[in-house]
């Protein structure tokens, strides 16, 4: 590992830059994209050539590929995280504003702090952690009532559900991957779990007839520039840096990118994609923020290295 001492500052500020802004970008980048081209099918898009960059540049240096067992793991996070929750994100752009959209889906940590708490049982219902959860699933009432008088419309509700369906799967998945065996190496496994996952949406997306209502000709450049951006600063480049973070900073740090992608996805879609950022955006957005701040900081203190200490024992 790099001496930390020794590492250039730049090194860490451009990695973080880029899981901060880059992820962040990625909701406009997808919503410009959902608009001319079908949700499943451009998902499957960015995740079949990402995957295949990935485990290609693998294979080249001498990676092993997944054994039988680690490619049903594989397969089985890869329908959770690719087709259930970013499948759902993908299709919830059409109907959800990518900022209310990475909002949504900022909700991760909520779901996940309760399937810790009521499953695995690695976490107790603190009163900080309690209040926590209700702060985040305040933050989302707001966004979806319209009983408030905030200004500005509530967000489509059956874009919500499946935003809130993908949030969970993806906690679920989370879980998971603790207990599933899996290749050891982070790059190789991810990029397994993506070219698997653009398999699977390419069959939901050919179940669903896309490939018959997408004609290639009728998509401007600027669709065709989001999905070449999503796949090498999203994918490829955007994932590298969070590689290179966790192995060389603190996981709390990293995970900061956690409550700062909202934010930037929110103003970027202000910015460039003529969305409203009204009371009602802004009060959501503050609560579910406030919400992933509290429970990252509190399941950084203790959660996970008593798990391990168990392990160990």
């Amino acid at each position: 590992m790099e001496d930390k001492n020794h590492r250039p500052t730049w090194k860490t500020l451009l990695a973080f830059a880029i899981i901060y802004f880059v992820w962040g970008s990625t909701f406009l980048a997808i919503r410009v994209g959902v608009h001319e081209v079908p949700p499943f099918l451009f998902a499957a898009m960015r995740f079949v050539v990402a995957g295949l960059i990935l485990c290609g540049w693998m294979f080249a240096h001498g990676e092993r590929s997944p054994s039988v067992f680690e490619w049903r793991s594989v397969f089985l996070l890869a329908l959770l995280i690719f087709v259930i929750d970013y499948g759902l994100l993908f299709w919830a752009e059409q109907r959800v504003p990518s900022g209310i959209a990475a909002v949504m889906m900022a909700t991760i940590p909520v779901f996940m702090a309760l399937s810790e708490i009521v499953f695995l049982r690695t976490q107790r219902l603190t009163v900080r952690l309690a209040s926590a959860l209700l702060v985040g699933l305040a933050g989302v009432a707001v966004l979806m009532s319209r009983s408030l008088n905030l200004g500005g419309a509530p967000i489509d509700t059956a874009g919500a559900i499946a935003l809130i369906i993908g949030s969970v799967s993806w906690s679920i998945a989370s879980v998971l991957t603790r207990k599933l065996p899996l290749p050891s190496s982070k790059v190789m496994s991810s990029g397994a779990q993506m070219l698997a996952g653009g398999i699977l949406l390419s069959l939901v997306a050919a179940a669903l007839g896309e490939f018959r209502n997408f004609h290639p000709g009728t998509v401007s450049r600027a669709a065709w520039f989001s999905l070449v951006y999503l796949i090498v600063a999203g994918s490829i480049i955007g994932f590298t840096a969070y590689v290179w973070l966790i192995h060389h900073e603190s996981p709390t740090k990293v995970g900061t990118y956690a409550y700062v992608n909202p934010a930037v996805a929110v103003l970027l879609g202000y910015l460039l994609g003529d969305e409203a950022l009204g009371l009602r955006t802004i009060l959501g957005t503050l609560f579910v923020l406030i919400s992933v701040l509290l429970i990252t900081t509190t399941r950084a203190n203790k959660p996970i290295a008593a798990l391990e200490a168990e392990e160990a024992g």
